[in-house]
């Protein structure tokens, strides 16, 4: 059993995987190299069994979106940690080596994520974590160095590292044991917000997340769903709504759920203004979807390990700072975190 495992979880990326991971195998000869395929319709393992023998190959046998896919391809995977990155990452040398030196040194550190960049603007912060993940109190996550759609350079600003709320699903490195302690992934979620959800069990059972700027990737972002398919806006608003309501504190649970449906309900008319009518109806979907299933996300709120407080959520809306304040920048917001 090597100490590291780096697990790409694929569907149908046989372009990322021909572009991406003979980075990854060249600057990670300590790691042992797991590609789970999930259930790809394209070339993809064609492709893995001829040109990438080395890499270990783990076929599942359906598509089970990024949640439980991850949940059935580690139950395979036997290693202290797993790094689970997105095929469309490309890794630089010593990517690895800072970050579990970092969780070598504090066994209270469950998770830990590099800088995230642009692999198209490599001085720019990528969406899908930045520099670390921060959520506020109605369950709507932001960034150092990404507030919404807005992106910031990267002059070194965040070169540090520290404590956050959650770390990007694109290059995770997570503690094995605690990942299966907590309940791995909700398979649930099937993709979208996944990462955040199980951040915020990793804090409730008294375990840190950290971001490091000691290590470096480049995202492309968007390779499975893009971010204007309204697939993807049906499980971001769903998820966000199981991610609030499973975790939240007992304290102003029900007015913030209201406030948030609320809040969704201004973002679909405001689809539907724009011409979005199918975003519009996936919002709708979305809370149909969550109300049918209520009794399930309620019983998985009830089995939480509540061991720990809830560091770390900001306490003021993100919504009324971005869009009715015009804040762009992490380090503008009126409360530093």
């Amino acid at each position: 059993m090597k100490k590291v495992a780096v697990v790409i979880l694929n569907y149908n990326g046989e372009k990322f995987l021909k572009q991406f991971l003979p980075s990854v195998i060249s600057h990670s000869p300590l790691a042992e190299i797991i590609v789970a395929d999930n259930a790809s319709k394209d070339q993809s393992i064609s492709l893995l069994k001829t040109m990438f023998p080395s890499v270990r190959l783990i076929e599942l046998t359906e598509n089970h979106g990024y949640a439980q896919g991850y949940n059935e391809a580690l139950a395979q995977v036997e290693s202290e940690y797993y790094i689970l990155l997105n095929s469309d990452v490309e890794v630089c040398d010593n990517w690895i080596e800072p970050i579990i030196t970092l969780m070598d040194s504090d066994d209270s550190i469950a998770a830990c994520q590099p800088k995230l960049l642009d692999f198209n603007k490599k001085d720019t912060f990528e969406y899908a974590g930045a520099a670390g993940g921060f959520i506020d109190f109605l369950g709507y996550p932001f960034c150092r160095g990404r507030i919404f759609n807005n992106l910031e350079i990267d002059h070194g600003q965040y070169n540090d590292t520290r404590e956050v709320f959650w770390a990007t699903g694109a290059c995770m490195f997570v503690r094995a044991s605690t990942f299966h302690e907590v309940g791995g992934f909700d398979g649930d979620f099937f993709a979208h917000m996944e990462e955040i959800d199980l951040c915020w069990r990793i804090h409730l059972a008294g375990y840190k997340v950290f971001y490091s700027a000691e290590s470096t990737v480049y995202h492309v972002g968007g390779g499975t769903l893009h971010k204007s398919n309204p697939r993807k806006t049906y499980l971001n608003f769903r998820n966000g709504l199981a991610l609030l309501y499973k975790n939240h504190p007992p304290q102003h649970l029900w007015l913030n759920i209201f406030m948030r449906l609320v809040l969704d309900g201004i973002a679909g008319v405001k689809f539907l203004a724009d011409g979005g009518w199918q975003d519009c109806l996936a919002v709708i979907k979305a809370h149909f979807n969550f109300y049918a299933n209520f009794g399930s996300w309620h019983k998985k709120r009830k089995a939480l390990i509540r061991k720990n407080g809830y560091k770390y959520i900001h306490p003021n809306s993100i919504v009324k700072a971005h869009f009715l304040n015009g804040i762009k920048k992490f380090s503008d917001l009126p409360k530093s975190l």
